[in-house]
């Protein structure tokens, strides 16, 4: 591997006695992980269902190591089912940090790809409120994708600058992750793009950029609550010297212990510019002492008693006429109404969170769960309401199985023949659901999204 200079003279400086160690490590192959969705699946139910050769990963909850020679998890129907996350393993002790609840406002203040964002709301268990936000346009679809495949229910996703949120939510969250861009040393051997963009100067203009994020995470956490913060980098400048800056602009900000298993270490006060001890309180993760990436990860508590900001809640803005073709629906295909506080954006009828705030003026990709659209006469459900849907609210199932290719027709788009004229069925492999068909004449028909179909052999 092609490594800029510059950084192996500045690894060796930091690590000295490790240093050979740590570049060992990119003689060797990356660490491959996939994270269960605990929305759709138990830890044991996925032990005894996995088609893979997998094996736990020590340091985190719901995460397994695969092996990428022999399972190709990216291509399996489970996970078009939503059923697991393929990430990276270090990335996966991020968020567990955070130890969101289904009680609280949370903000995932740069979310895409949404790695970290879906594991937020499987601990919240899908309830509370939880806001992931993306400043780049391409990458924010991706994450309301991703989100999407999970079958969230609980997040609104947008597309804002972190200047533009923290005017609109003063003090308003319980709950912040702020994984910043940044130089991605730590990736290098994950993604060798990474290696051609690094200098001296891009750490330095990422520190900055991080330091600027941080500034309007502060304002919109409220007194007493909790922010974490979290770089794929190795960089001193982007980690214990960003939060050493950090808590001393703000001195409210009070750094908190990180329950670390004995393969993460500790920050290191040496590599910041006061040497404050406090630092050793904050984790690192690095590629010679785990099976993963490199990651580092501060956890810090905001003093203070003062109320939460107020901000305006969201309002329903449908009235009866307009829903009477989705209760139809819902009488007709649903074991019950699973999701209510309804709101519509251009006929697209959606399902908001629970104390969802006012939406005006916000560039939203996903207002909480896309129910479906209001056509002329009748309602067509969205593909995000079957994966947010278990196989029992569905009134009429289609059954697919794993062991034939069924499920590879159905994800190609192909129809299929049926019994009757049943009308809207939930699709499901191995009792999860995948998608919807349409049951017509003894036909049914293919609406797995045409975006996501298989396409050849």
């Amino acid at each position: 591997m092609n490594l800029p200079e510059n950084f192996i003279a500045k690894m060796f400086s930091l690590l000295e006695d490790e240093a050979q160690a740590f570049f060992q490590t990119y003689t060797k192959e990356k660490a491959s992980g996939l994270r269960i969705n605990p929305i759709k699946i138990t830890c044991e139910q996925w032990e005894r269902l996995s088609p893979f050769s997998l094996q736990k990963i020590p340091f985190v909850q719901n995460g397994y190591f695969y092996d990428p020679e022999f399972d190709q998890p990216g291509k399996h129907p489970f996970h078009a089912a939503g059923l697991y996350y393929i990430q990276e393993p270090s990335a996966m002790f991020v968020a567990e940090q955070l130890d969101p609840k289904g009680t609280e406002k949370v903000l995932d203040l740069c979310a895409a790809p949404g790695g970290k964002t879906t594991q937020l709301a499987g601990l919240m268990n899908n309830e509370g409120l939880l806001l992931a936000n993306e400043i780049h346009p391409k990458r924010a679809k991706a994450l309301s994708e991703n989100i999407e495949r999970l079958g969230i229910t609980n997040t609104v996703v947008t597309n804002e600058t972190p200047e533009k949120l923290a005017e609109r939510f003063p003090g308003y969250f319980d709950k912040i992750l702020v994984d910043a861009p940044c130089s991605g040393e730590g990736m290098f051997r994950k993604d060798e793009e990474a290696i051609k963009f690094w200098s001296e100067k891009h750490v330095e203009a990422c520190a900055l950029q991080q330091r600027y994020i941080l500034d309007s995470a502060y304002k919109m956490l409220k007194e007493g609550g909790i922010l974490v913060y979290s770089t794929c980098t190795f960089s001193p400048e982007e980690n214990e010297q960003t939060i050493e800056q950090f808590i001393e602009n703000y001195t409210d900000m009070e750094l908190m212990d990180i329950q670390k298993p004995p393969c993460v270490d500790n920050g290191n006060p040496a590599w910041s510019i006061s040497k404050n001890s406090e630092l050793t309180k904050t984790a690192r993760l690095w590629p010679h002492h785990l099976k993963g990436e490199g990651h580092f990860v501060a956890k810090l508590r905001k003093n203070g008693t003062g109320n939460p900001g107020s901000v305006k809640p969201a309002l329903s803005n449908v009235t009866k006429n307009q829903v009477t073709d989705y209760f139809k629906f819902v009488k007709e295909s649903l074991s019950r109404i699973p999701f209510k506080n309804l709101f519509l954006f251009n006929q697209k009828l959606y399902s908001l969170p629970e104390d969802c705030f006012d939406l005006t003026g916000l560039k939203v990709l996903r207002a909480g769960l896309h129910l479906g659209e209001l056509k002329k006469n009748r309602f067509e459900p969205n593909h995000s309401l079957a994966l947010a849907l278990k196989k029992e609210e569905a009134v009429h199932t289609f059954s697919l199985t794993t062991e034939n290719d069924s499920w590879l027709r159905y994800l190609k788009g192909e129809t299929f023949s049926s019994e009757g004229d049943r009308g809207w069925m939930l699709v499901t492999i191995d009792g999860f659901p995948l998608g919807w068909g349409k049951e017509a004449k003894g036909t049914l028909k293919n609406f797995y999204p045409k975006g996501l179909r298989i396409h050849g052999a």
